[in-house]
Order: structure tokens, then sequence, then C-alpha cells
């Protein structure tokens, strides 16, 4: 962080400017070793780039600084060099900069980088990167960790683009679908209402449906959109707030066909992957369930694990745990490849074959499940328009009919 001082410098006169450093005793100390004697230093506030409270490092920044880091170390680099290489490069970036300068400032009072890291308060950063990053340091694994760490955090990145991606088409599909039909309820369909009173026939059951439903929704358009933003709002809401609510969406969507699966898969997936990167960096097999259990995303799956961490901690297998926790939810070929991998010692490989293996099964089934989207959601475009079309033709039809039936 940064601070503002007053003082007066050797040569007996008044200056003013800013200092980093990761506290005010550290800014103290440097400005003594500049030789200022402060009269006023005070901390900055720089509301412009720092909101409120921390927020987690996106994983696009976590790849970069990991691997970054990692080639400098390799190079011979130290480490205090490297992070303030790294803070030129990324000085328009005001936030991750002063994440470097947070870092630099408490490697240069002594601490080691993983105390850095955890007493910085840029960004917060996951408790499984801080502990590799601890033990590795004391291995001297440091270069290696953190490349495999931004391996870690670059196919999480690919992934969230991926599916982004790959929703994109449907989701606009989706949004036009929806406008149409508003389109055609609202406006079209009111226009049309008029030449059917003025005949005072008796409409079929459909056209009355169409119209019942165009009513509706002109008088009720804004009601409904409140309503259904209010809806939304109270759902995140309650899933981020309330962890029974969350439990049961999570635990019915696991069960979804297909949807469940692919979840599941990626859960396991990261959970396989951080484990196997734990172990490899040298951290206790206990401490490594408990760390990688730490990162599931399902509130069910999380659960499941937390209780066979304790269980680990106490001596047991994790595989004999998860069987003991009721674990009939989770994939058989997990259960017994981590069973295998227990018996061998062989966990960490094992584990990261697995997450490979569930990785591009996932790629497979989202591509399929992706391809049968699109051409249903262009069938149910096609659905909503020829219901609409068909319940304005039909009383035109009866009334050719009905005139041609007098001539």
């Amino acid at each position: 962080m940064q601070f503002q001082y007053r003082g007066i410098n050797r040569d007996g006169r008044r200056v003013r400017g800013k200092v980093s450093a990761a506290s005010a005793e550290a800014a103290k100390q440097t400005l003594k070793n500049q030789s200022i004697y402060y009269e006023s230093l005070k901390p900055l506030r720089e509301w412009s780039w720092k909101p409120l409270g921390n927020r987690t490092m996106p994983n696009r920044l976590l790849n970069g600084f990991a691997k970054e880091l990692s080639s400098y170390l390799s190079s011979g680099m130290t480490l205090p060099t490297a992070l303030k290489l790294m803070e030129n490069q990324h000085k328009e970036e005001r936030r991750y900069a002063a994440f470097l300068e947070e870092v630099r400032s408490g490697i240069d009072e002594g601490q080691s980088l993983y105390q850095a890291l955890a007493k910085q308060t840029s960004y917060q950063l996951p408790d499984f990167f801080l502990h590799s990053l601890n033990v590795a340091g004391q291995s001297g694994k440091l270069p290696e960790v953190l490349r495999n760490m931004g391996d870690f955090f670059s196919i999480q990145s690919h992934v969230r683009k991926q599916v982004a991606n790959a929703m994109a088409y449907p989701l606009f599909i989706f949004v036009v679908a929806i406008g149409m039909t508003a389109f055609l309820i609202t406006y079209i369909v009111p226009k049309i209402t008029g030449i059917f009173q003025d005949t005072g026939q008796e409409l079929p059951r459909i056209t009355r449906m169409v119209l019942g439903l165009s009513d509706f929704l002109s008088s009720h358009y804004l009601v409904l959109l409140l309503g259904l933003i209010a809806l939304v709002i109270l759902f995140r809401l309650s899933y981020t707030k309330a962890a029974p609510f969350r439990r049961l969406v999570d635990h019915t969507l696991l069960r979804v066909p297909v949807i469940g699966s692919i979840i599941q898969n990626h859960e396991l997936a990261r959970f396989s992957y951080i484990l196997s990167l734990m172990l490899d960096s040298g951290v206790s097999y206990a401490q490594a369930v408990q760390l990688a259990s730490s990162t599931f995303g399902n509130s069910a799956l999380k659960e499941l694990f937390d209780l066979a961490t304790r269980k680990v901690v106490e001596g047991n297998k994790l595989s004999n745990a998860l069987q003991l926790s009721g674990a009939r939810v989770l994939k058989r070929n997990f259960m017994q490849s981590l069973a295998l991998g227990e018996e061998s010692s062989e966990v960490a490989s094992v584990m990261s074959n697995l997450s490979k293996l569930y990785s591009e099964e996932n790629e497979d089934r989202i591509k399929m499940l992706l391809s049968l989207l699109e051409p249903a959601m262009m069938l149910l475009i096609g659905a909503i328009v020829g219901v609409i079309v068909m319940a304005m033709l039909l009383p035109i039809f009866t009334m050719n009919l009905g005139t041609a039936g007098k001539l």
C-alpha cells in the first residue's frame, strides 16, 4: 500500500511525497533509510480502483502471476527482482500492480513468498495455492510448483471460456425467441383482434387462448418483468446465503440426467488435479485432501468430502472414509481409482490421470449437449411462431368457409 508523508530531508529542506510499503512501520523504515525525518505519515485511500473488501483473484491473473514468476525464478533471477520486473510490466493494471507491490514489500522485509501473499490485502487467494507455495518454498521446488499451478489455472480459464463461447449461440437464439414471441403477442395479435370482434363469430379455442395471453401480457408486462427480476435476485440471494436451499439445489442438479454427470465430472476433475498437485508439492496426504476438498463448488459434494476429510485426519484412507460417509452419488470409477492409488501409494499419478479422463469426457458431453440444444431451440421458435400463426389463421379460414357456404 502507499503512504503520503511530509518531512525534512538531510539537507534541511521540507519535502513531501509518497512511499510504498506493506505497513506503516515499513514505511517509516524506508523513510529513515532515505534520511528523511517525517512529520506526518498517513495511508493513501485509492477508492478509484480498489473496491470495498477483498475479492478473489481471477484465474487469468493467477495463471499469469504463477507462470511469469516461475519463468523468472527458473532463469536464476531473485524473488525481489522478479517481482519488481513484473510490477513494472503491469503498471497499467492498477490493482494487480498494487498486489505485486505489496508482495514485493513483504519480501523486502524478510517475509517468505507464502507470508507476503497471505498478508497482502489486494486479492483473496485460494488456500491450496498458498499452502502449496509454503511447502514448495521450504523444499526448494518453488519454480516447478508455480509452473504447475499456472497450468491448473490456465485449464480452468480455458474451460470457462469454452463453455461461455459454446453457450453464446443458444443463448442468442433463446433471447431472439423470447423477443419475437413478445412482439407477436403484444403488438401483432392485438391488431388482428379487432377483425375477429367485428364478425361476431365464435373463435376457436386456441385463438381464444392466444388472445387471452396477449391481453394478459399487454396489461401486466411491467409487473411480470419486475416479478421475474425479483425472483432471480431472490434465488441468487437464497442460494448464496441460505445453506439448506443451496444444498437442495445442488443435490437436485446432481440428479438431473446429463447435467448432473457434467457437474460431477467437473468437480471431481478439479479435486483430483489439485490433490495431485498438492501431493507432488510435498503436502501431507491429510492436508492435501483437506485443501482439495475446499475447492468444491457444489455444496452437496463439498459436504460429503468434508465429512470424509475428518476421517482421513484421524488416519483412515479417503476411499474408505467416502464409503463410510455414504458416497453412493459418486462415480464408481472414481472410488475404484482412488482405492487403487491408495493401495499402491500412487495417489498423485492416479488422480492426475483421472482428472484428464474426466476433463476429456466432459468436453465430449458438452459438445453433444450443445449440438442437440441448437436444433431444439430452433424447433422451439418454430413451434411458438406456428401456434400463433395457426391461432390467427383458423378464424379467417372459418370465415371464408362460412361465406362460401352461404353462396
